[in-house]
């Protein structure tokens, strides 16, 4: 998710203008329950003890014990901690909510961003994230050259300032000259941006509690299909199919109204393999106006080489392989989908 949630941005964008968005859910939804909810405060136990608890995965929790704690403090947004684990190096905790880790963070910001740049049938020359302050989303864009212009929208200034410090080998993506921040509001953002503006988006959202809800639900997707080009491709985090496939249904169903028109259009959904996510999965939901075939990678896996600095090396998770494999789901989730 992204930085708050579970793996890739934060509640970050999506305060501000997100809360006062209408939501396009039916009553009672569970994504219109979780848009009251209010994230909760995390905290090291008297043991020595992280334990990860949301009323997204209710009944069970993920622990990680705790060598030392490193930074944590309140932004004007939310609550964000940083400590050094026994088995997974730095954390990065938002809001109660693990963001990423040393040790497996880059199977996140290798599938959520290269998924919709290799899908894309002419290379990408125009990206933006939302979210994803910790830099991970925005390091593995680097590493596609045809990119000429990288943005990034991003709400809560703390989360970039925290991450360069404990997590440089992620923060290095800030560090690529293409890249040009914008300490906003993610809606507001959207809102003012020129049609047809960018060929991939990178929603690195946190989980939808609170205001994040909001982008989870039509008023954001619109501001989204406006914002892309005409070939262009939307990638969004996207929960676990264990936990969250009622809200995995609701976003497919949203997106398919937003994005299919007079037989066009994609919507496709994709998982990966993370540990310290919830239930050790997460998925990303892709959408284009365009027909597409997300299935079959149509760019190749960027080179070792690419990238600058300590953006470069061979990728860990990503390949052509593992692209085909994401949107292959268990019999159980295709029927859910009605896939």
């Amino acid at each position: 998710e992204g930085d708050i949630g579970g793996g890739g941005s934060s509640y970050s964008s999506l305060v501000g203008a997100a809360a006062s968005m209408a939501s396009a859910g039916g009553e009672g939804t569970r994504l219109d329950q979780l848009k009251q909810s209010e994230a909760k405060q995390a905290g090291v136990n008297s043991d020595g003890w992280f334990a990860e608890l949301s009323e997204m995965w209710p009944g069970e929790a993920f622990t990680m014990k705790v060598k030392e704690t490193l930074f944590h403090e309140k932004s004007k947004y939310q609550d964000v901690l940083v400590f050094k684990s026994e088995s997974y190096g730095n954390v990065l905790v938002l809001d109660g909510v693990i963001q990423c880790t040393d040790r497996d963070e880059f199977a996140y910001q290798e599938m959520i961003t290269p998924l919709p740049l290799c899908a894309l049938k002419q290379p990408a020359k125009k990206v933006l994230v939302i979210g994803g302050g910790d830099g991970g989303v925005l390091r593995e864009i680097t590493r596609h050259k045809s990119i000429e212009v990288i943005e990034i929208c991003e709400l809560d200034e703390m989360v970039p300032e925290v991450a360069k410090k404990f997590f440089p080998k992620m923060a290095v993506g800030f560090d690529d000259p293409r890249v040009k921040c914008h300490f906003q509001d993610g809606f507001k953002f959207l809102a003012d941006v020129e049609p047809g503006t960018y060929d991939a988006i990178i929603v690195d959202s946190s989980d939808p509690v609170g205001p994040a809800a909001s982008l989870f639900q039509k008023p954001f997707f619109d501001l989204v299909h406006r914002a892309l080009s005409a070939t262009g491709v939307v990638c969004t985090q996207a929960e676990s199919i264990w936990l969250h496939m009622d809200i995995i249904q609701e976003l497919h169903a949203l997106c398919k109204d937003v994005f299919l028109s007079d037989s066009q259009g994609t919507v496709s959904y994709a998982y990966c393999t993370i540990p310290t996510y919830p239930s050790g999965q997460i998925g990303f939901m892709l959408s284009s106006k365009s027909s597409m075939n997300f299935k079959e990678p149509m760019q190749a896996a960027p080179e070792p080489e690419a990238g600058s600095g300590d953006a470069k090396g061979p990728l860990k998770y990503y390949s052509g392989d593992i692209h085909k494999a994401a949107f292959v789901l268990p019999q159980f989730a295709k029927k859910a989908l009605n896939l």
